[in-house]
């Protein structure tokens, strides 16, 4: 399959346009803590720090990229407001956002995304929309709504905005460690389409170029690894089979690759079980409430995917939005 390149036009986020993108932010997103756990620190033989996205506006990252995006609309143009396509974070993130703003949003959501991130989306105003994940391109349908409407079309990474906003994670980062005297070595995150691991890496190699930063994604469906190693964007041929719901894009973004291949270049991956090890890790040592794809990073630190011994290490625990049901069944040891 032939992978759109859609965005070339676009100019290419610097760590400049982070800090721009976190002025646009402050009061307006929650600047997350950095969470540290005795108990971690002692079984990975790290100083590791966590990032709870879990606990920003929505339960995720996403809410950060749109509104840096919606909030850059023209006046002329917001009338029409705004579409999305989206699995369910970048879906609330957008809504919210248009919400807070005095947007109109709609969504266009898969009919398998988990039922809380679709009732939470209409809950913050937004029309869905739904289709179906494995027959039908959301990107088609998102792009016919906004030219329909004269809408303005919010990109869930491949947006420079977008990427921007995420990269406010990254900076926090820097800036809370550097307050301890300290300087991230290794830094996790999850990863989808990648506007997440090319903002953080952004602003981290920004502030600290020698940090080693890896992308992570769910086994079967980690399309940048692959990506990393053939030099080219690879495309992932199955659209579900992971428990992470939230990273099932079918390739790497266009914009967000040409960053995450020169600031990044590698990546690991977690299993299912893995994961709902480490969202029972999360809940009983840490009291946070993680979503799958939420968990994919602290999954693969916890399997031993990276030697992070004697390092700084920070992780970023992205997403918060799990089936309550889904949820208790994993706690329990179920699914």
């Amino acid at each position: 399959m032939n992978i759109p390149a859609k965005h070339s036009s676009q100019h290419l986020p610097t760590a400049a346009d982070v800090a721009d993108a976190a002025k646009r932010l402050a009061g307006v997103a929650v600047r997350t803590p950095l969470l540290s756990n005795e108990t971690l620190d002692k079984r990975l033989g790290a100083r590791v720090f966590l990032k709870p996205e879990v606990l920003q506006r929505t339960g995720s990252f996403k809410f950060r990229g749109a509104y840096n995006r919606i909030s850059r609309i023209p006046a002329s143009e917001k009338k029409n407001g705004v579409v999305a396509f989206s699995s369910g974070n970048h879906a609330q993130g957008v809504a919210c956002a248009a919400k807070l703003l005095g947007l109109p949003a709609l969504i266009v959501m898969p009919s398998d995304a988990p039922a809380a991130k679709i009732e939470r989306t209409k809950g913050h105003g937004a029309e869905v929309v739904l289709y179906d994940r494995e027959k039908e391109d959301r990107e088609a349908i998102g792009q016919k709504i906004a030219k329909e409407r004269g809408a303005t079309l919010v990109r869930p990474f491949d947006d420079p905005f977008v990427i921007a906003g995420q990269g406010t994670i990254g900076r926090e980062i820097c800036e809370d460690l550097s307050a301890q005297k300290l300087a991230p070595e290794v830094v996790l995150m999850p990863t989808s389409g990648g506007g997440l691991a090319a903002g953080i890496a952004l602003a981290v190699k920004d502030r600290f170029p020698d940090a080693r930063i890896l992308t992570v994604e769910p086994a079967g469906f980690d399309e940048h690894a692959h990506s990393f190693r053939s030099g080219k964007r690879e495309h992932n041929a199955k659209a579900t089979g992971s428990i992470c719901d939230a990273l099932l894009a079918p390739w790497p973004g266009e914009l967000t690759f040409q960053i995450t291949s020169k600031l990044i270049g590698e990546g690991v991956a977690a299993s299912d079980e893995e994961v709902k090890d480490a969202m029972r890790f999360a809940f009983n040592e840490l009291k946070l409430v993680v979503e799958p794809g939420g968990a994919v990073a602290l999954a693969a630190l916890l399997a031993g995917a990276v030697d992070v011994r004697g390092k700084t290490v920070a992780v970023v625990l992205s997403g918060g939005n799990v089936d309550a049901k889904l949820f208790a069944e994993i706690l329990s040891g179920g699914v």
